[in-house]
């Protein structure tokens, strides 16, 4: 017997396997030529996923094979292992004498199933399903795939969602070798820039060498590369292993022109397959041509520009440093004194599947495909301290095929478009739309003369009033316009509220404010703004989770300040610009004690002082509802800033306007805690999606029935890149939600977030930024002066 076969019959012997099953592993290496690619999809990382599919397409005997997936995806062949499952499945299909006991039926990928309901034909959501559920599909159903769908234009949707889950775009791309025009990148998108992909395209490189390009469904024949065209193909293999991606599209696609142009410069025409010519063969592999979805080979062509300055912006988890089974979070918390300091956590985490890639923090709530595959069906599960998801519950199964009819057109489930100024999306057959005041063309003169932007064409009065959902209004008006009844909103803004006045909690418990905007029906889950807690004697198992006080003394808790019978100013520790009360106005039109009490809410500062005014909202005019208010002056960059809605000043930011489903976060607050969902949850959850330290998390529920979230350089003073990376992490987010990806849809609550509009601090030639600073000077050079004859009079 061979040292191999000896090396598996160790592996068996130690896992403590059945015999039978020793025996299979000991024969299916005979049937690895009639496997094909698709086995190695079911490989848990992505090296030993490209390995196998390059080990199988160069290697031909079973020697070659198995010694080089062993080597390469360092793990012994055992059946718990997916690929090699895969492998036993197979061959149990070609030699059915082989048994085993088949495992429980679970989703294999619930992320990639979730995928698979995103397809546009009937074939490959059916195929799509097949593989990813409760068996791997037999060879055929792989097949299949690979031929109808995996290269298939139509299904670009489906596909873009399947690559999310394996390779999610991230910022940043550095340290490689062989494809270093991609490196000093941080503010650009890839999939896959690390050093296995950079060894790939340097193969790729070798392979084409030898005069063709070999494509599962076509091989193209090629002059000699190193001769023509060489810096070109060389951006070929390197774009198709480390797949840049869109910020808005994610597409990883070459654009059609690139490919046209090197095929008919390089290709050896005389032995294309016949009917084909460059205009064809790229028609099936770069359909695309538009600079949203394709990638313009030219712009590696050459070193990027930047070099040093990439330091403005960091990527603490790209590469990935954590373990297979951990996820990387960005520290935003700080580190305490003479603890080791890492600038990312690693955190425990479920896979979505027994072959899933996919992970998700331990102890949330995860929205994932039901175990039968039926699209549209979901179930909540809880990722458990086990690694495992537990604990899951059925949902009601939403029907894709119900359409919503607007204006005589039918609108298709999931589709989002614009009524006059509102956004609006189809789900499931209900039309949820923004709430703004609008202007079109076809309006008279009377409609512009009363039109104030704000809701109903309320008067720009600032007379703020609490709703029972926790929000600030800026007046009864608004809250009327919006669905408030008289009773269900008190004059006075809520962070001035005392929810304890009234003693509401048991002898037992304290009672401590907790101020929220719940977005679920505050009718069925309430929305209180306190919280009782029991009175403990001691608090030294409480977890540290630093708060402040109004002295500015940090306490390890709330349980720790509440003891020395303090009173808490904000959450988080202490920071020495904040240990005074300095008033200021956040974005959700609360006053806080100062600018650290606005961000433990993640709202972020509007102006210095007292709220005063209701706030920006039209884009026809400014209507001077903010002349009473001064802005602090931003520093010159280059970048145009942007106007959040409902607020007076300027800022460098990427927003988001954002659209949810409030029946499907009641659904969501009913079958779980009966508890309220809130804003602070959903950009809590949001937060942990932004991979850039030097951007942040920010956001409020506007007057118009839309969740703003703001992603804003942390710094005082940004740097231009600083701003490039936030607008191009406010992109990412967009796309995500949009495209309902299960990077953010499988997370409860973002499921609930449908459709979202992004507006970006865009960069502006020399010139141009030279104007809009001089507009901005004179603008407010004007509000002096107005404020001064009004002062005199």
């Amino acid at each position: 017997m061979n040292s191999r076969r000896r090396r598996y019959e160790y592996s068996c012997l130690h896992a403590k396997l059945e015999v039978h099953i020793c025996t299979e592993l000991t024969t299916i290496f005979l049937f690895l030529s009639y496997i094909g690619l698709y086995c190695c999809d079911r490989a848990e990382d992505y090296v030993c996923q490209t390995a196998c599919k390059r080990i199988l397409m160069s290697m031909k005997t079973e020697h070659e094979i198995v010694d080089g997936l062993i080597e390469s995806c360092k793990t012994m062949p055992l059946p718990q292992d997916p690929l090699w499952q895969c492998f036993l499945e197979s061959s149990r299909s070609v030699h059915p004498g082989v048994t085993l006991h088949p495992p429980p039926s679970t989703v294999l990928d619930s992320a990639k199933l979730h995928c698979c309901s995103k397809a546009n034909t009937s074939l490959c959501r059916d195929v799509c399903t097949k593989l990813y559920t409760s068996s791997w599909g037999n060879t055929q159903s792989w097949q299949e795939f690979d031929r109808f769908c995996e290269y298939n234009p139509v299904e670009v949707s489906m596909l873009t969602c399947l690559a999310d889950v394996r390779e999610p775009c991230q910022l940043g791309c550095r340290n490689l070798t062989f494809c270093t025009n991609f490196n000093n990148r941080p503010t650009e998108l890839f999939r896959s820039c690390n050093a296995q992909s950079d060894q790939g395209a340097m193969n790729d490189m070798k392979l084409w060498e030898k005069g063709s390009i070999k494509m599962p469904f076509i091989n193209i024949p090629v002059l000699d590369i190193k001769k023509c065209q060489p810096e070109m193909w060389k951006a070929v293999a390197c774009s198709l292993q480390i797949k840049p991606c869109h910020s808005k599209s994610r597409g990883s696609i070459i654009c059609k022109s690139d490919c046209v142009e090197i095929l008919k410069k390089c290709g050896d025409l005389s032995k294309f397959p016949e009917g084909h010519m460059a205009e064809s063969i790229c028609e099936l592999l770069s359909p695309a041509d538009d600079l949203e979805t394709c990638i313009p080979l030219d712009t590696y062509l050459h070193p990027s520009t930047l070099d040093n300055i990439v330091e403005d912006v960091t990527h603490p988890c790209n590469p990935n440093p954590c373990a297979a089974n951990q996820l990387c979070e960005v520290n935003r918390k700080g580190c305490q004194p003479l603890e080791p300091c890492l600038p990312y956590f690693c955190i425990q985490g479920c896979k979505l599947g027994e072959a899933s890639d996919f992970i998700v923090r331990q102890g949330t709530l995860i929205q994932v495909p039901s175990s039968v595959g039926d699209v549209g069906c979901y179930k909540i599960c809880t990722c458990g301290q086990n690694g495992l998801l537990e604990n899951c519950m059925e949902m009601h199964c939403i029907d894709l095929q119900k359409s919503c009819i607007v204006g005589g057109q039918r609108k298709s489930h999931g589709t989002s478009f614009n009524i006059d100024c509102n956004v609006c999306s189809c789900f499931s057959g209900n039309l949820i739309c923004s709430t703004r005041q609008c202007l079109n063309e076809l309006s008279s003169d009377d409609e512009r003369h009363l039109f104030t932007g704000l809701p109903c064409n309320c008067a720009d009065q600032f007379v703020p009033v609490c709703g029972q959902n926790g929000r600030t209004y800026p007046s009864a008006c608004i809250a009327r316009c919006i669905g408030l009844h008289d009773n269900q909103f008190e004059f006075g803004s809520c962070i001035s509220k005392d929810p304890c006045n009234s003693n509401p909690c048991p002898k037992n418990q304290r009672c401590l404010p907790k101020p929220q905007v719940c977005l679920t029906s505050f009718e069925n889950f309430g929305c209180n703004q306190y919280e009782c807690v029991p009175r403990q004697f001691s608090c030294g198992n409480q977890l540290r989770d630093p708060v402040c006080d109004t002295d500015n003394i940090e306490y390890n808790n709330l349980c720790a300040l509440h003891q020395k019978g303090k009173i808490i100013s904000y959450k988080g520790p202490c920071q020495s610009f904040c240990k005074s009360v300095d008033l200021v106005c956040g974005h959700n039109g609360e006053t806080y004690s100062n600018i650290c009490a606005a961000f433990s809410d993640r709202v972020a500062v509007d102006y210095n002082g007292l709220c005063q005014a209701v706030g920006v909202l039209s884009d026809y005019s400014y209507q001077g509802e903010c002349v009473s208010v001064t802005c602090s002056r931003l520093s010159a960059t280059g970048y145009k800033p942007v106007i959040p809605p409902g607020a007076c000043c300027p800022l460098y930011a990427g927003i988001l306007r954002v659209l949810y489903d409030k029946e499907k976060l009641d659904t969501f607050a009913r079958i779980t805690n009966q508890k309220p969902i809130t804003v602070l949850e959903i950009l809590q959850k949001i937060r942990l999606h932004v991979s850039v330290p030097q951007c942040d998390v920010f956001g409020y529920f506007s007057i118009e029935s839309e969740l703003i979230i703001l992603i804003i350089p942390v710094d005082q003073n940004p740097k231009p890149l600083q701003i490039e990376a936030c607008n191009k992490e406010a992109e990412k987010i967009e796309s995500l939600i949009n495209s309902d990806s299960p990077a953010l849809a499988s997370h409860v609550p973002l499921s609930a977030l449908i459709a979202a509009q992004v507006e970006v601090s865009f960069k502006m030639s020399s010139s141009r930024s030279q104007v809009i600073l001089a507009d901005y000077l004179v603008f407010w050079n004007l509000v002096l002066i107005f404020l001064a004859i009004k002062c005199n009079t």
